[in-house]
């Protein structure tokens, strides 16, 4: 970054041209000027000579080894879901800090229940195994239910008196609310998915969400989770459209399939909840098996399956 052009830098012709007839040939012959010693020296207004330095400062990019970012990397306490098989698919421990998780399902699948549990996980101290965060939780449909969050903290609360304590070393550094390591949002797809006739203008909307949310998940070393629903999609197989297929296939589009980090669908087989990753950068395809009861998401047990539970009828799940 030190040795870019001053001429390569977004400014008016005359600006640059100031610069370099003052010496400034490259960014670093910026760096320990201030903006009253940069305005008087080159003849423009303070505010100009700010704006300058502002664009380098935030242009600016550190390098480190793969090392570094491994060891980095390693000391971010994920969140556990609570379900041990789902944990071990996303990589041993949970949800990632740093990076974007979505969860696909079409209704009745869990998606905010899972999503309340993880809120919950969030706060499990640090010596207890868990980063000892806080959780935002942005609520786009109108499916939270209190009540049920409150459940789910209890039943926690009871699990972890009887939980083994392992190390966790995670990293606080969000300026203005350290402690939040978590940031949820139900659904994505909510606002995206009515009157929106200029599709090219969604996608840069997607686009531009999908990037301001990896940049913040990254600086802040925080997880952000993303709920999505399911949509139907005609796969075109015969002529004269005779031998057409629907298929569930998660709502945005495929171009929305590639902004996240790891991508995983949730859907029923034989009236058994199924988990399956279906996209990451470093984690192989899995499917495994979970239950929600009355505790959370929980490890999927045998003797559990009975149709739907009166507490799943009562919150409508």
């Amino acid at each position: 970054m030190s040795a870019r052009l001053v001429s390569s830098l977004n400014l008016r012709p005359s600006t640059r041209t100031k610069l370099q007839k003052a010496g400034f040939q490259t960014v670093k012959d910026l760096q320990e000027t201030t903006p009253i010693e940069l305005s008087k020296e080159i003849g423009i207004s303070n505010n100009e000579a700010l704006n300058i330095l502002q664009q380098i400062k935030k242009n600016k990019i550190r390098s480190i080894s793969a090392s570094e970012a491994l060891q980095q990397e390693r000391k971010l306490c994920p969140i556990s879901t609570s379900c041990e098989a789902m944990d071990q698919m996303l990589g041993g421990r949970g949800v990632p800090i740093g990076k974007i998780t979505e969860f696909c399902g079409a209704p009745g699948m869990g998606k905010t229940q899972l999503g309340m549990q993880l809120c919950v996980n969030v706060q499990i101290p640090q010596n207890l195994s868990g980063p000892e965060g806080e959780a935002i939780f942005i609520d786009t449909e109108g499916s939270f239910i209190a009540q049920r969050a409150a459940e789910i903290a209890r039943a926690t609360i009871t699990n972890l008196s009887e939980s083994s304590v392992t190390e966790c070393d995670p990293s606080m550094n969000f300026e203005e609310h350290p402690r939040v390591k978590l940031v949820v949002i139900d659904s994505i797809a909510f606002h995206f998915r009515q009157q929106f006739d200029d599709m090219a203008l969604r996608t840069r909307l997607l686009n531009g969400l999908a990037q301001d949310l990896n940049k913040f998940a990254q600086s802040y070393e925080l997880a952000v989770v993303l709920f999505n629903q399911m949509t139907t999609k005609f796969i075109i197989s015969g002529r004269y459209n005779l031998k057409d297929q629907a298929a569930l296939v998660p709502a945005l589009g495929e171009s929305w399939g590639h902004q996240c980090t790891n991508r995983i669908v949730l859907y029923w087989r034989n009236e058994i909840r199924c988990a399956q990753l279906v996209k990451s950068p470093s984690l192989q395809e899995t499917t495994v098996h979970y239950q929600i009861n009355s505790n959370g998401v929980r490890d999927y047990q045998a003797d559990s399956l009975n149709g739907k539970r009166r507490w799943e009828e009562l919150y409508d799940i």
